[in-house]
């Protein structure tokens, strides 16, 4: 028996895997937050200047005649957009720890790490910070680095105190694990998600438009915010007196937010659930639908739900494909087809048309006239497609640093301008 052990260490052994009481055992990378003290942070977090390189291209946001770009962690990039054939770059607001913002009356409402910071942009070329609530988006130390998160097997966050101390980055060791740890991450029958009890533009002209991967929605008087498991909710009828309500908790990981009308429709990495807002302050759980673990953003369209579901890294094990949900019945959600993609994004649609982000497959263009049935019309290779923007009569998209803007054309669409950032 002896000599069995032995032999099963020294094949481990070779396979850079180590034996004892415990084993077995393999190097794992661990990833810990480095943290500063948030008073030192915020008085260095936030100013204007003129136009940057971009450094790691996020989400895209678009206000009357300017487009919004976040700058993962760093900021979001300003861009004069009255031209669509040759925009500008006119300034870059840093602003440590953002990663989303939403716009409406000339005011943006951004986030940076836990706190909510509103900007007035009335003089474009004179962008002043109005105000600064202090720990308004819940468990956003995590959220505020999701992008950024280091390739690791493990991420450690210690005992982090968010009302004194700041996330500014991430510190990798390589450290012996055993591999039964390593896997009980993803046992995810021991995980607890369960959950408690056309984009329509506001009624407001002047508020803006976000992509499928936002994590910020203005409806009417109200800014609604996710976090990892919660809906936060903002009373902004009065810029200089925002109301911060009491939070809404959905389920664990949840990632996007999208409406129709007084419905919201939140997408997470185990499902997508819908919530009724006819008291906007107090968002009513409807129903849900679930999927296997994947990342999930989600557009709306009448009767139907559009989802992408992205496999692998963080996005776990699920097959990635586009979903088409029958919602008819909100309170039972009905998948109808699914249809194989390669690492989808974001996606959007405008009229017959459902734009789809596949990753390093490019922008693929579908016809949705007969859905839930939907036919492929057009794509858009060898370009990296992240999120899309349907606008009344041009499309955004954003890729690798640089901005593709499309132009409607009958039934189709034809590229504009492509801007690097």
């Amino acid at each position: 028996m002896k000599n069995f052990v032995f032999l099963f260490c020294a094949i481990a052994l070779s396979a850079f895997v180590s034996c004892d009481d415990d084993g077995p055992y393999e190097d794992y990378l661990v990833a810990r937050p480095i943290v500063q003290d948030a008073i030192t942070f915020k008085a260095e977090a936030v100013s204007v200047t003129g136009p940057v390189p971009i450094v790691s291209s996020g989400k895209i946001y678009a206000y009357g005649n300017y487009i919004f770009v976040n700058d993962v962690n760093k900021g979001f990039h300003v861009i004069d957009n009255q031209n669509p054939s040759s925009p500008e770059s006119i300034a870059f607001i840093k602003l440590e720890g953002n990663n989303d913002i939403s716009i409406k009356d000339d005011k943006i409402y951004a986030d940076s790490y836990g706190d909510l910071i509103i900007f007035d942009i009335s003089d474009i070329n004179n962008i002043t910070v109005d105000s600064r609530i202090v720990n308004a988006i819940y468990n956003n130390g995590v959220w505020a680095t999701e992008i950024a998160y280091p390739q690791a097997d493990f991420y450690e966050y210690g005992d982090i105190d968010y009302d004194r101390d700041i996330v500014i980055g991430w510190e990798v060791v390589t450290e012996r694990r055993t591999v039964e740890e390593y896997e009980a991450q993803f046992n995810c029958m021991a995980c607890d998600y369960a959950i408690s009890v056309p984009e329509t533009a506001s009624s407001s002209d002047q508020t803006g438009q976000g992509g499928s991967l936002a994590r910020f929605k203005i409806i009417e008087d109200y800014l609604y915010v996710i976090d990892y498991s919660n809906i936060n909710i903002f009373n902004i009828a009065d810029v200089e007196d925002v109301k911060v309500l009491d939070d809404v908790q959905v389920a664990w990981d949840i990632e996007t937010i999208y409406s129709q009308g007084n419905i919201l429709f939140i997408g997470g990495s185990q499902g997508m659930y819908i919530y009724g807002i006819d008291n906007p302050e107090k968002p009513e759980f409807i129903s849900e639908f679930r999927h296997g673990t994947a990342c999930d953003p989600v557009v709306v369209d009448g009767d139907y739900a559009y989802v992408t579901l992205k496999g692998g890294g963080f996005c776990g094990n699920t097959e990635s494909g586009l979903y088409v949900i029958d919602i008819s019945n909100l309170e039972n959600p009905e998948l109808k087809v699914i249809y194989p993609m390669d690492g989808p994004n974001g996606l959007g649609v405008k009229g017959n048309a459902l734009f789809v982000c596949d990753g390093d497959s490019g922008l693929k263009v579908y016809d949705k006239t007969d859905a839930p049935n939907v036919t492929l019309v057009n794509s858009f290779e060898n370009i990296i497609a992240y999120d899309v923007i349907p606008l009344a009569s041009s499309l955004l998209m954003i890729g690798d640093r640089t901005l593709y803007q499309y132009e409607y054309v009958d039934n189709d669409i034809r590229l504009l301008s492509i801007f690097q950032l």
